[in-house]
């Protein structure tokens, strides 16, 4: 098992906790205009003071050691009791501009806080929480204005006893990152409306949901289409009503097309009734008319779609059987007669194609290498990713990373999402609703929650060469309504999201929507 405490332990001098990070010391002589030593490798092992470097607080509990990420050595902040310290590089002649820090992390997590920062700059500051994990490497970004000549890069950790972050391999270059795309599922929305929703602003007001998310920083919302659902909602009526608010707040529209009547995904992608004799030859027309149909007629009334998923969660195809992986022609053909509709209402529109479980990159390899081979057009890849069933951040990272490197193309998290509690707001047990079946590290609380959502979108903008667009948080408004349950076939069905919800119990809003404000 990793251990981070380092190992000369008699350099570990006893630490007093609390000291305030309140203000920097006096600048260093040493000052340059790149940043020094950011591997952590010119002093080897056991160095209180790393070359470059100053620090401030409780400076035994910051030091180097073995075990770096891409040399020998790393940084570590580490103490057996409570520590608050900053290890910090002042940068001066700058020319001004945008630039990026870039940096190599682990965290056992549990601080009060652990993050990278950009200070001192001339523009407000910039942090970057460190995500927990404890075995594997994860690369993290941020970026900041330089509008002095001058910016001050730190490393932070207020702790309690036994906490510690890793942190190795920095650079500063120019550039800038960010998140096009900070996005919602909001597709429960209107039922939950029509049976009784209510939604209220932190404060308590009641008011419009899609208002309450815009004003929190969401910009992108995604609705569901179904064909002809049960319950008559989540259709083209119900979308294009939905699109028009949504639209009205200033916000982009993804229109994520299932081609089911019912929920499309890894485990089912079941023809429309409508569709259920019809050849294959007929499917792609039915694809093409049903797709063309929805889209021109929100182009008609004002609110053109930004984006559109080809189908939903495809790992396995869609419109089984005739669209299976086990038949990679017919496939193809679906998905290039839905993005041949796509252009033809809107060539500016980008077509996506959405896998789910992001943790795993030899799927997601597999399935694009073929799309390539079959000729499937597409613009963005979207995938799935809850960290509670599809592995650790690093490995999103990873394939996140790899595919957009591999297919050169825009990478999103088209589904993410997190518990702010465990227990029920109705009859239906949540589908997670255990201590045990969450990411650890992060609570069942509404800080958990904001950290894990702040935490997917580092490792989206981290995405190299800007290729990261952005998140979407999975059905944000779905709170505990009745008649607004899981299956559009029975209205008593209840709904197993409600604890995933970016409204509390209460209704009112949480403050993990704070999570759209993320750069």
């Amino acid at each position: 098992m990793f251990h981070p405490r380092r190992t000369l332990r008699a350099l570990l001098l006893p630490l007093a906790a609390g000291l305030a990070l309140t203000a920097l010391p006096a600048q260093t002589a040493q000052a340059a205009s790149t940043l020094t030593n950011g591997g952590f490798e010119s002093d080897g092992t056991g160095v209180a003071t790393p070359s470059g470097w100053s620090e401030y607080g409780d400076t035994g509990a910051s030091y180097t050691e073995s075990g770096g990420h891409g040399g020998s050595y790393r940084l570590s902040h580490y103490s057996s009791s409570a520590y608050k310290v900053e290890t910090y590089q002042y940068l001066s002649g700058l020319a001004n501009g945008t630039y990026t820090l870039t940096a190599w992390v682990r965290s056992s997590g549990g601080q009060n806080s652990a993050y990278m920062s950009l200070k001192n700059c001339g523009s407000s500051e910039q942090r970057t929480d460190l995500p927990v994990s404890t075995s594997s490497w994860v690369r993290i970004v941020a970026s900041v204005a330089v509008t002095n000549n001058q910016c001050t890069i730190g490393i932070d950790s207020d702790a309690n006893a036994g906490n510690w972050i890793n942190v190795d391999d920095l650079s500063f270059t120019s550039g800038r990152t960010g998140l096009a795309v900070k996005g919602a599922d909001i597709s429960s929305l209107a039922k939950s409306e029509a049976k009784g929703g209510v939604y209220r602003t932190s404060s308590g007001t009641a008011g419009d949901a899609v208002t309450i998310l815009k004003n929190a920083g969401m910009n992108y919302a995604r609705l569901k289409v179904w064909v002809n659902p049960a319950d008559g909602y989540n259709n083209k009526t119900r979308v294009l009503a939905m699109a028009k608010r949504i639209k009205a707040a200033g916000m982009k529209l993804l229109v994520d097309f299932h081609y089911s009547d019912n929920w499309a995904d890894p485990g089912k992608q079941t023809k429309p009734a409508a569709w259920a004799s019809h050849s294959y030859s007929q499917l792609k027309t039915d694809v093409y008319n049903h797709t063309y149909d929805v889209l021109n007629a929100l182009k008609a009334q004002g609110t053109t779609a930004d984006m559109v998923q080809i189908g939903n969660e495809i790992n396995g195809g869609m419109l089984w059987s005739e669209g299976s992986t086990d038949n990679w022609s017919q496939l193809a053909g679906l998905i290039n007669s839905g993005y041949s509709a796509t252009k033809a209402v809107s060539s500016g529109t980008q077509v996506a194609l959405h896998l789910a479980n992001a943790g795993d990159d030899a799927t997601v390899r597999w399935w694009f290498d073929n799309a390539k081979t079959y000729g499937i057009s597409y613009d963005a890849i979207g995938l799935s990713y809850y960290g509670y069933w599809h592995g650790s951040l690093a490995a999103a990272q990873t394939t996140l990373d790899d595919t957009a490197s591999r297919y050169g193309k825009p990478v999103f998290i088209a589904e993410t999402a997190y518990p702010f509690r465990l227990d029920s707001d109705d009859s239906l047990t949540n589908q997670i609703d255990t201590t045990g079946e969450l990411v650890s590290g992060y609570p069942a609380t509404v800080a958990g929650q904001t950290r894990w959502m702040n935490d997917v979108a580092s490792i989206v903008e981290a995405v190299p060469n800007g290729r990261g667009l952005g998140v979407f948080y999975w059905e944000a408004t779905w709170t505990a309504v009745t008649g607004n349950g899981w299956d559009p076939t029975d209205a008593t069905s209840g709904n197993g999201w409600e604890n995933q919800a970016l409204f509390g119990y209460d209704d009112k809003a949480l403050s993990s929507m704070t999570w759209f404000s993320h750069r």
